[in-house]
């Protein structure tokens, strides 16, 4: 007599907002683990490692958009859209460290669907802006090898991209300990570069701040404002461009030694450190060079040090310059890794990418996101201006994150009021309101601006896509990672992981209370 087949009971599952949650597999969060290393240090240099490239190419486009005037204006307004973001981000991270990030937040407030849009907004972001930093760092590259020996690839631009790639993928897959301690000295190196062309442009009398202004005006314009206050709203997203990845520090929290205190405090002080940095670029590279000179130059700041230096010299110093777009490729390659982990992690996307392996970093997420990164770039080669394309792609990405993070914040404060705050906002709601309008403000910016049609269609074909995928597979694979543990609870679990665990007792009561 054959003994009697018997099928193994199901595993729980539970719904929530249209989404299916299933138990994770034996040994599933101990594949996906990652290594506290990072101290208040680290995290500064992670956060302005991952934006110092900005003062070194890139927003000098906003120049040829609204004037040195009408950049003026736009920068203001996104430092006001800065500090309070970061301020609010850093009492949602407080409240929730674990490595979603906005993700996160937005999957507390607004469930798997607003989770899911938020995340793949900043995985669009982080992805293509990683690919900017590569496709400026080539520039510079190629110019400084040219210039000092002859080697010029500007036929082939591709394979310093993947040169580059290749180096940043296996710096960031090392181990966390390595990242960050590499993000702290090239931020200090980068920080230093740009001081050093301050103290010698002022010091060889090539500072002349009459050539700001010396864009010729549209017809019943001023020399500030040349192209009108439509210049300002034009120049928005290349303002951002100082400052663009800041935000990433919250990804960092499940490698941060104590994240509820120096998240917070990384975050503004690395603002802090940016506007020093973006003020110094600001005013004196185009009053060495003139604004008329940079409104589309690859290389600003080689063009600035070649104002009052031999060629020769200049390239040898932009070697240096280079510096500090490497610093940004690393930084920010380490924040879509992270984000493409954790949505991975929680089943959003699919789980192999979440895998860690010996050095516990997400060395998958950092291979697709490469993978994903160097394609665009060969897709638009072609297109007049890719760079600015590119750009304008992570910019978009970039505003529709900090929108929905400031709704979240306003819904947070009022859905789970009796969540743990360990942080709090010194501008709270009014503050993330003023930043999520700033954010409509510069989404509007790019919306209308024909040039940057190309970006929007990019980005729209993107999200269609992305949500298919979610609609028709991700939404019914989750599982109770620790940012999902958090929202289902009401902020009850999921707080700190270290303390708490991933997965097991918890969410078998979770789940097995679903089914009762």
């Amino acid at each position: 007599m054959s003994a009697e087949k018997t099928t193994p009971p199901a595993r729980p599952t539970m719904s929530a907002s249209g989404a299916t949650y299933t138990h994770a597999e034996d040994g599933y969060f101990e594949k996906r683990q990652l290594r506290r290393t990072a101290g208040f240090w680290g995290l500064w240099g992670i956060g302005v490692a991952a934006v110092i490239s900005g003062d070194f190419s890139g927003w000098n486009f906003g120049l040829d958009a609204g004037g040195w005037g009408g950049l003026a204006v736009a920068s203001l307004l996104i430092v006001v859209m800065y500090f309070g973001m970061l301020f609010s981000i850093g009492e949602m991270a407080a409240a929730m460290p674990h490595t979603g990030g906005a993700y996160s937040f937005s999957r507390a407030a607004m469930g798997p669907w607003g989770g899911f849009v938020t995340g793949f907004a900043e995985t669009i972001e982080y992805v293509f802006t990683t690919g900017v930093v590569v496709y400026f760092s080539a520039g510079y590259a190629n110019a400084v090898t040219d210039q000092l020996f002859g080697l010029d690839l500007s036929g082939a631009m591709w394979v310093w991209w993947l040169i580059l790639y290749a180096i940043f993928v296996g710096l960031n897959s090392a181990g966390a300990a390595i990242s960050f301690k590499f993000a702290i000295v090239v931020a200090v190196i980068s920080i230093g570069i740009l001081l050093l062309f301050g103290i010698l442009a002022v010091a060889n009398g090539a500072v002349d701040f009459g050539r700001l202004l010396d864009i010729e005006p549209d017809p019943g314009n001023s020399t500030f404002l040349p192209f009108g206050f439509e210049g300002v709203l034009y120049a928005l997203p290349f303002a951002m461009w100082f400052f663009l990845g800041i935000e990433e520090l919250p990804l960092a929290a499940e490698e941060a030694h104590e994240p509820q205190k120096d998240i917070p405090r990384a975050g503004i002080w690395g603002m802090v450190t940016l506007v020093a940095c973006a003020s110094l670029v600001f005013f004196l590279n185009p009053a060495v060079t003139g604004s008329e000179a940079l409104r589309v130059a690859g290389e600003p700041l080689l063009d600035g040090f070649r104002g009052f230096m031999s060629d020769d010299v200049a390239a040898l110093l932009s070697a240096f310059a280079l510096i500090g777009l490497l610093a940004s490729l690393q930084g920010i390659m380490f924040a879509y890794g992270r984000n493409m982990y954790s949505l991975s992690r929680a089943g959003y996307y699919p789980k192999f990418l979440s895998l860690t392996g010996a050095r516990q970093t997400p060395w998958v997420a950092l291979v697709a996101g490469a993978v994903i990164g160097f394609i665009a770039l060969v897709a638009v080669d072609s297109i007049d201006g890719a760079g600015d394309v590119v750009l304008n792609i992570a910019v978009w990405g970039a505003v529709i994150a900090y929108l929905l993070q400031m709704v979240a914040y306003v819904m947070l404060r009022r859905k789970f009021p009796s969540a743990v705050r360990p942080y709090r906002s010194p501008v709270g709601i009014p503050g993330a309101v003023v930043a999520g309008i700033i954010a409509v403000v510069t989404f509007v910016g790019i919306l209308l601006n024909d040039a940057y049609r190309t970006a929007v269609i990019a980005i729209a074909i993107l999200y269609v896509l992305g949500l298919l995928a979610f609609g028709l597979w991700g939404r019914h694979r989750l599982v109770l990672s620790p940012e999902e543990e958090y929202a289902v609870t009401g902020g009850l679990h999921g707080y700190d992981p270290e303390s708490e665990g991933l997965g097991g007792t918890i969410e078998d009561e979770i789940l097995k209370g679903n089914t009762d």
